[in-house]
């Protein structure tokens, strides 16, 4: 039985306590936010404090707070020699404070408070500078039915960096595709099928090979009709700049 107290209250905090909770061999000793009111609704099935004075002893802390906070409070906690753990896929390991025995338990995935997360379908990839702290790590994440990968620091970050691209960046242009419908009366549930079939394409195909539309068939006449068509510059210079890097990716010239 792994012993555990988790640091934060935002989307990654809820989850993790939310599967840890139901995990079997781990035991979740506390959970600790400086916000208390964040957390107050859970205080039924844990023990929740904002004091780090009043830290329990555990087998491992997992810090699942802001990155710019994971330096400070990591400094802040009154004990050393302790496995602590962030969840970010960006911060150096080595940002933990050296007093502790310091790791990475990094979900690569998109969390919503309001959205579950089935975690059987969420990467958390592994990464340690004490050797001796890695079995505990891993069983954290098979606790949670979790697939592992170990990883260094070098992989963690691009990983995170392609990450941006490929949920926050597509976000942002479901947004766009959003606003483009609205603006003429359409529906944009008509677009989800597509959304859909595009995620389900590139788990079997590269995402080179997937490529469709205009940009790659060099459809010029439609793509101007598009750019035409927007009315937003903001729009228009997305279009544009996408566009641009898929006819470079695909041997097509510039638009």
């Amino acid at each position: 039985m792994i012993s555990l107290v988790i640091l934060g209250s935002g989307n990654v905090a809820t989850h993790l306590f939310k599967a840890f909770n139901k995990a079997e061999n781990v035991k979740i000793n506390q959970w600790y936010s400086r916000r208390i009111d964040a957390i107050s609704s859970y205080k039924n099935d844990i023990e929740i404090i904002d004091d780090l004075a009043k830290i329990k002893d555990a087998d491992a802390y997992i810090l699942a707070v802001s990155d710019d906070a994971i330096s400070e409070l990591s400094s802040q906690l009154p004990f050393e020699n302790k496995l602590v753990l962030h969840t970010s896929g960006s911060v150096n390991v080595y940002d933990i404070d050296k007093k502790h025995k310091r790791g990475v338990f990094y979900p690569l995935q998109t969390f919503s408070k309001d959205t579950e997360i089935d975690f059987k379908h969420v990467p958390i990839c592994i990464e340690t500078i004490d050797k001796k702290s890695y079995p505990i790590i891993k069983n954290l994440a098979i606790a949670l039915g979790a697939p592992t990968k170990r990883v260094n620091s070098d992989q963690r970050k691009v990983l995170h960096l392609a990450a941006v691209f490929v949920n926050n960046f597509t976000n942002q242009l479901y947004r766009i595709g959003h606003e483009i419908t609205e603006s003429q009366g359409a529906e944009f549930d008509l677009l989800k099928p597509l959304i859909l079939e595009t995620a389900k394409k590139v788990q079997n195909l590269s995402p080179f090979k997937a490529q469709t539309g205009p940009a790659k068939r060099d459809d010029k006449k439609t793509m101007l009709k598009h750019l035409k068509l927007l009315e937003n510059q903001h729009h228009k210079d997305i279009y544009q700049l996408i566009t641009n890097s898929i006819q470079h990716t695909h041997g097509r010239k510039k638009l």
